[in-house]
């Protein structure tokens, strides 16, 4: 199995709002042919300096993350929803036992 995580950080001029609705849209995604399990979450704030949102999703291996990865409507909410709205997004994925 593979986790993809993504960890964001709003510009100065974004608000929570816009990353929510991001987060709505890329939790909303189905993918034909793609089986996977997907948690958003804005950050509680319980620690300074923290980023403001993550996301992760949990694909059966790394064939299902790429065509997940390759999708024209991922894509598409990462240019036009997410990128807009991040000074720096950052991701890693890493295999789960």
């Amino acid at each position: 199995m593979i986790r993809n995580v993504v960890v964001g950080v709003l510009r100065d001029d974004a608000t929570r709002e816009q990353a929510q609705a991001a987060l709505d849209a890329i939790a909303a995604l189905r993918v034909e042919g793609v089986a996977f399990e997907m948690r958003t979450g804005l950050d509680l704030g319980l620690r300074e300096g923290n980023a403001s949102y993550v996301l992760t999703a949990d694909f059966a291996d790394a064939e299902a993350y790429r065509v997940y990865d390759l999708d024209e409507e991922h894509n598409r909410i990462r240019r036009e929803l997410f990128a807009p709205i991040s000074s720096e997004i950052r991701r890693i994925q890493f295999a789960l036992d």
